[in-house]
């Protein structure tokens, strides 16, 4: 089982960073694009306020969005508030998730999360963990990938890894930064393709945040991943 207890805490520490980071923003710069396309910062700062309230609902037993339409609509209509609407509404949001975790409750237990994904209660802190910080990143106020705290890294590296596995349309592959190594793609005795780089390129790359140009490849080309 995760330690739900510790990705809590990281889960605040992170929103503490990115709180801070958004802060010193202005109403002009909420309204700017981010690095996703598409969305500006206001509509990535809207997701992350509404994704912690779905998420309460999954601790709660009710579905994640009431529809993928509701889902878009509302962070649509949330985007082009002003920045302290925005720091306030992640803020409270944020508390509103830890709250949820607060009630005692059974870990080991399954939630269903979209689109028929179900994962363990345990994980869901963890799960949050990962959009607040991929999404401080795609903010672009200045924090990279390369900030991210190394535990982090490794563990999303390995849960993307695992994510990929067996998946019929990514071949065989061997994900390594020199110290450590994951397997992805299709079954196989051995891997296709070894793919090397600095942890954060790993993750950009199976994040869907850089392109791998950094990356090296022995065995073939760099693997085309399919969309998250």
């Amino acid at each position: 089982m995760m330690d739900h207890a510790h990705d809590l805490a990281s889960v605040r520490d992170a929103t503490e960073r990115l709180l801070t980071a958004v802060g010193k923003l202005d109403n002009a710069s909420v309204t700017e694009s981010s690095r996703l396309p598409g969305w500006t910062r206001g509509h990535v700062l809207a997701h992350l306020a509404r994704n912690a309230d779905a998420l309460v609902n999954v601790f709660e037993g009710r579905p994640m969005y009431a529809s993928a339409e509701a889902r878009d609509a509302d962070i649509e209509r949330d985007a082009p508030r002003p920045l302290d609407v925005q720091l306030a509404d992640v803020r409270e949001s944020g508390a509103r998730f830890q709250a949820a975790a607060a009630v005692p409750a059974d870990w080991s237990r399954t939630v269903a999360l979209r689109n028929g994904v179900t994962d363990s209660a345990s994980r869901i802190p963890f799960r949050r963990w990962v959009e607040v910080e991929l999404h401080h990143v795609d903010l672009g106020v200045g924090y990279e990938l390369e900030d991210l705290p190394a535990e982090f890294t490794e563990r999303e590296t390995a849960f993307l890894a695992d994510r990929f596995a067996g998946h019929p349309d990514v071949p065989p592959t061997r994900l390594t930064d020199g110290t450590r190594a994951w397997s992805t793609g299709r079954e196989a005795g051995a891997p296709e393709v070894t793919v090397t780089g600095r942890p954060a390129d790993l993750l950009g790359w199976l994040a869907g945040r850089r392109e791998g140009a950094a990356l090296t490849v022995e065995g073939g080309r760099l693997p085309s991943l399919p969309p998250l």
